[in-house]
């Protein structure tokens, strides 16, 4: 079983002692960072963190101790059975490894922390808890998998194939008094487990996908105040999923499929005795095919018969003679993994804004944003009645629905009524991106209270908030929230609506970076690393796709240079070292793969798509005609894979394979000066055809000589600001470095022209035209609509990272990864007069508030406990500086014209006077 690494985090808070009152101490927030649900992980030697909370300045750890024992009552005791740290002194409170006695199957874990600061020790109060999962493959050798490995009467394998849920039960005696229970679960494509009629879980869409035929997670699930002494009954729901793919046999060639639904599970039951008992899944289980759910299929949507419905199939006095006996079913083929990361979760609700009746008499609702999950449903009618309801992003001109952009997919649900009182329902296994829907057969005229749109995404924190004095800007935020939350589906797909839905690398190339600051996505990234390792080919080749739905083998840098990319990102702001080490082979192995295929004369000849999504000409145009505005694919692909190599040479230290940074090194000089040779302009200072992206690489990754380097940006900003009035021009490639660069040779205010424009194109002028997400074509609207994902997220380039480390001033800086040390340098003159801004890192929230009026600052931040700060302010006089009200130090840092301070954790009220 592969060895994963769980992050624990014990929220401690604070309160040291003053000499005017002596404060509380409290614990608060227990948490694990991995896992909501710490049950069942996959893990022999878990990391634990914790966060110190404090109501006081400079507060620093300095050293702890961790106590992990079996059972509650042992840690109640302080007796340690599996783990006494000592004292350790050190201050290191995220990614402390276990290093107590093994792990073993099933094991559970009780533990807490004392910690030691120069405030005073800290003992917490309440305790972290976590089990181990089954650990080995021989664990679910006698649980078969069971399924029904055939079609229904109504079902049907087609380009728009149809196939029925299927209902699963068994009844169980229990002999004896329960202890403790727990459901290992493993339902593809998506289950509902119920036991005694009850739903277990508040899960949605479970469990994350994969590609089937290389892992497969299980779910845990503590269940045991859903059990009792006697006859219980176990029952799930089998939805298709990715399993039984949305296109199944259509396209065998590009989209891969897994067969029918199918299910393994176990129940591991201890009773009050000491004993235990295993229930697995076996051919005495019952099937049924003929429930309300006529057809799921997350391109067309869930049909629904409410007039099938089986009142009491999972509890204990259900008749069903009429079902079948489970069939032995082939597995699936992956191995075995718990599922590291969250399900979805209904995350919220949105209620429609209005309905209008249309001539055909069908009624559209309006949701009034573009949003991710379904529509719940409230009717009274008669048995019978049949309510379609179709989905889109937006209207044509005369009102009805806009479709063409969604291809094939049907996106319709459909419900027939059972009749009599009112009725409630919203589909189980599928999800839709939409705006508005059509709704025909409605028994009688339908209001607002009829509807409740149900957003749904993976289960994990929003971690950011951005206000600024820019209205514009500040809706962009908005918008890029919403396409973020709603792409996220046990992996980060591209778009929510067509028949895609695919986790295109390339469009977390620089984007998972900047999402990191809206939301704890670490473990969403790790897992979608795994999907692309176990996609990777025998001789090294690497997909765009990942997992590989599609068999998108193309070989380019830009795209599956991805999986090395978000793999930074995940050291750089969670100080995750045990991920590049477990991902780093599998990284050479793509690197070296690509050189010894397509570096040719040092440099790397081979691109597919070049800077994907250039702003065409004319805004009827969807990709642009003219040569001018292309960027060379070869200085794409070279300078990419420079890049790469720098990144590689730092994960190489990590991954203690320090032979290996000399070839990166050597290749890094080789490509460099065959770079400059091919596309440097000597006489004029730009590179190829200067494109703002032919000249931004290059300057983005130290290509460029020193002693032409300002001139080659001003070049760059000529393009930008005059050539280009002021616009982006750049395509996916080129705008995930565009506003940083520009930031860091003192253009902040050519960037924050581009975030704040409102004409096309820019991220404005999508908001000037109605749009509540990020469009997938920056003229989406009038080249060619039906080719315009209206929610896609890969044209926020690196904006939400300018927006957090250059306006707001929250950086992590690179020697102390995961914000262990802030840099907080915003760009005061960049045409912004305030910010407020927040996130929550790992060691805790960081805020940075400042408004600019004339000539003076004010700006207030928070540092966690635990960490400290660089702290860049716009003035050489320091003499003008105050910090809670006192004058600084008069021999405090000058570089390049601002003054620095190193300020320990805390909150600060910083003013400065007479800047420019």
């Amino acid at each position: 079983m592969k060895k994963f690494f769980l992050h624990l985090t014990l929220i401690v808070t604070l309160f040291t002692f003053s000499a005017q009152a002596q404060n509380k101490i409290s614990v608060t927030n227990l948490q694990c960072e991995m896992l909501n649900n710490p049950e069942g992980i996959d893990v022999l030697k878990p990391r634990l963190s914790w966060k110190i909370k404090s109501d006081v300045n400079d507060v620093k750890q300095t050293a702890y101790q961790i106590l992990v024992a079996s059972t509650l009552e042992n840690l109640n005791a302080n007796k340690a059975d599996l783990w006494d740290s000592g004292k350790v002194t050190s201050n290191e409170s995220v990614n402390v490894v276990y290093n107590g006695k093994k792990l073993s199957d099933r094991q559970n874990a009780f533990w807490k922390v004392t910690v030691f600061t120069n405030k005073g020790e800290i003992k917490s109060t309440e305790k972290a808890h976590f089990s181990i999962g089954v650990l080995t493959y021989a664990d679910w050798k006698s649980t078969r998998w069971i399924g029904y490995e055939k079609l229904s009467k109504d079902d049907s394998i087609s380009q728009y194939s149809k196939l029925s849920a299927r209902y699963l039960r068994k009844e169980i005696d229990l002999k004896k008094q329960v202890k403790s229970a727990k459901v290992y679960i493993m339902g593809m494509g998506l289950y509902e487990l119920y036991i005694n009629g009850n739903k277990i879980g508040d899960q949605v869409l479970a469990p994350v996908p994969t590609d089937y035929t290389k892992n497969v997670k299980y779910n845990v699930f503590d269940v045991t105040s859903q059990l009792k002494e006697g006859k219980n009954m176990l029952g799930t729901i089998l939805g298709n999923g990715r399993f039984f793919a949305m296109r199944q046999d259509y396209k065998p060639y590009k989209i891969k499929s897994f067969g029918l639904p199918k299910m393994a599970l176990q129940l591991f039951v201890e009773y009050i005795d000491g004993s235990k008992e295993v229930i697995r899944t076996d051919d005495t289980w019952k099937l049924t095919t003929e429930g309300p759910i006529l057809s799921n299929n997350e391109y067309d949507g869930e049909e629904y018969d409410a007039r099938k419905e089986m009142k009491g199939w999972a509890t204990t006095n259900f008749d069903d003679k009429n079902w079948v006996n489970a069939r032995y079913v082939q597995e699936p083929g992956g191995f075995y993994e718990a599922q590291m990361t969250p399900n979805m979760k209904i995350m919220g609700e949105v209620k429609p804004i209005s309905i209008k009746a249309t001539a055909k008499g069908t009624y559209i609702l309006d949701m009034g944003q573009n949003m991710v999950g379904w529509l719940q449903l409230k009717v009274k009618g008669k048995s019978g009645d049949k309510i379609t309801m179709k989905f889109a992003e937006s209207l044509q001109a005369d009102g009805s629905l806009y479709i063409a952009n969604l291809r094939d997919a049907k996106t319709t649900d459909v419900y027939t009524l059972k009749g009599g009182a009112e009725e409630i329902w919203e589909p189980r296994f599928i999800f839709h991106g939409f705006r508005f829907v059509e709704v025909s057969g409605f028994p009688t005229k339908p209001t607002l209270d009829n509807f409740i749109g149900k957003v749904v995404y993976d289960d994990m924190k929003t971690t950011g908030t951005f206000e600024s004095s820019d209205a514009t800007m500040n809706q962009i935020f908005k918008n890029a929230w919403w396409g973020i939350s709603g792409n996220y589906k046990g992996m980060p797909i591209d778009c929510p609506q067509r028949n895609e839905r695919q986790p295109w690398l390339g469009d977390r190339t620089t984007g998972a970076y900047g999402e990191s600051f809206l939301f704890n996505n670490q473990t969403l990234y790790a897992k979608w690393l795994d999907d692309i390792k176990y996609s990777q080919t025998q001789d090294g080749g690497l997909p765009d796709v990942a997992p590989a739905f599609w068999r998108y083998y193309g070989d380019n840098v830009t795209w599956p240079g991805t999986y090395i990319t978000v793999a930074d990102m995940l050291y750089h702001q969670f100080g995750d070292q045990e991920l590049i080490k477990k991902q780093y082979p599998n990284m050479k192995k793509w690197m070296l793969y690509m050189e010894e295929n397509y570096l040719e004369n040092d440099l790397m000849n081979k691109d597919k798509y070049g800077d994907w999504c250039v702003p065409p000409e004319s805004l009827e145009l969807i990709r642009s005609k003219d040569p001018a505005r292309l960027t060379d694919g070869e200085l794409i692909s070279s300078a990419f894979y420079y890049q790469l190599l720098g990144i590689m040479k730092k994960f190489a230290k990590i991954a203690n394979a320090d032979a290996d940074i000399a070839h990166y090194g050597d290749l890094e000089t080789r490509i460099k000066k065959a770079f400059n040779a091919k596309f440097f302009n000597v006489d004029k200072n730009t590179y190829a055809n200067n494109t703002v992206t032919a000249n931004l690489l290059p300057l983005a990754f130290g290509i460029v000589p020193e002693n032409v380097k300002d001139k080659v940006f001003q070049n760059m900003a000529h393009e930008v600001e005059v050539t280009k009035q002021g616009h982006i021009s750049t395509g996916v490639i080129g705008t995930q470095f565009l506003m940083r660069t520009l930031t860091n040779f003192g253009r902040g205010d050519l960037a924050f022209k581009l975030a704040s424009n409102k004409t096309y194109p820019s991220w404005g002028f999508m908001v000037e035209n109605g749009a509540t997400t990020i469009w997938e074509l920056w003229n989406g609207n009038t080249a060619d609509p039906s080719m315009n994902s209206q929610n896609h997220v890969m044209l926020l380039g690196d904006l939400l990272i300018w927006y957090y480390e250059n306006m707001a001033g929250i950086k992590s800086n690179p020697e102390t990864p995961g914000f262990k040390q802030i840099i907080m340098k915003p760009d005061f003159n960049a045409g912004l007069t305030f910010v407020n801004a927040s996130y929550e890192s790992i060691y805790g929230l960081i805020k940075s508030d400042w408004k600019k009026n004339k000539n003076t600052l004010e700006w207030k931040i928070t540092i966690p406990a635990n960490s400290s700060a660089l702290v860049y302010l716009p003035t050489v006089n320091v003499s003008d500086v105050k910090v809670n009200k006192q004058k600084v130090d008069k021999n405090s840092k000058i570089e390049n014209n601002k003054t620095v301070l190193e300020l320990p954790s805390g909150t600060y009220q910083i003013n400065v006077n007479n800047i420019k």
